[in-house]
C-alpha cells in the first residue's frame, strides 16, 4: 500500500481567489538545468530561456492572472502570481472542494502544474533531460504589503545571494 501523501497547502485556503502567490519550483534533485550565476548575475542557457518564456506566457493560458517579480536560477525558479479574480468567477456556483489532488482549474496549482508542463515537454524534446521538477512546489500567500516588498526584494536579489541562499526558504 502506498503511503498517504500529505498536503504542504494551508488546509482550509482557497487557493482560487484572487490575491497575491509566492511560488518556489525547484528542479528534480536540485540539478543546475537553467543557467549559472556569473559576478551576481544569472546567464540563462537554452532550457533557462524557454523557461521563462513559459513563465511569461502564463497568462495567454490563465486569463485571471497577472505576474510579478520572477527569477529563474540555475535550479529553481521564484515568481510571483496574482490572481486578478477568483476561480469561482470561472465555473458554475459549486462548492469548491480542496480534497488533496482535485485540481481547481485557474487555481495556483493549475498555473503551475501548466508551466511545469510546458517547460518539461521542451526539455525532453530539446535536451536528454527527461526528470525536470520536483513532485510538488512551495508557495506563500502574500497578506500585505510588507510581505510583499520583502518577498520581492528577495526574488530581485537571488542572483547575487547565491550560492549563499542554497534554497533556504524550502
Amino acid at each position: 500500500m502506498k503511503p498517504k501523501r500529505r498536503s504542504i497547502r494551508l488546509p482550509g485556503y482557497d487557493y482560487a481567489s484572487a490575491g497575491w502567490y509566492f511560488v518556489t519550483i525547484v528542479c528534480h534533485k536540485r540539478q543546475n538545468l537553467f543557467g549559472e550565476i556569473h559576478n551576481g548575475q544569472m546567464v540563462l542557457n537554452a532550457a533557462g530561456k524557454m523557461v521563462e518564456e513559459c513563465w511569461f506566457n502564463i497568462p495567454k493560458h490563465f486569463p485571471n492572472t497577472e505576474l510579478h517579480e520572477f527569477v529563474v536560477m540555475p535550479n529553481h525558479v521564484h515568481g510571483i502570481i496574482e490572481l486578478t479574480v477568483g476561480a469561482e468567477n470561472f465555473l458554475p456556483l459549486q462548492p469548491i472542494q480542496h480534497e488533496f489532488q482535485k485540481m481547481i482549474p485557474q487555481s495556483v496549482s493549475s498555473i503551475v502544474k501548466g508551466f511545469k508542463i510546458g517547460a518539461t515537454k521542451w526539455m525532453r524534446q530539446n535536451t536528454t533531460e527527461y526528470q525536470i521538477w520536483q513532485r510538488n512546489y512551495y508557495e506563500h500567500i502574500i497578506r500585505n504589503e510588507d510581505s510583499y516588498r520583502d518577498i520581492s526584494n528577495y526574488i530581485i536579489n537571488n542572483p547575487q545571494n547565491w550560492p549563499e541562499e542554497e534554497l533556504d526558504i524550502l
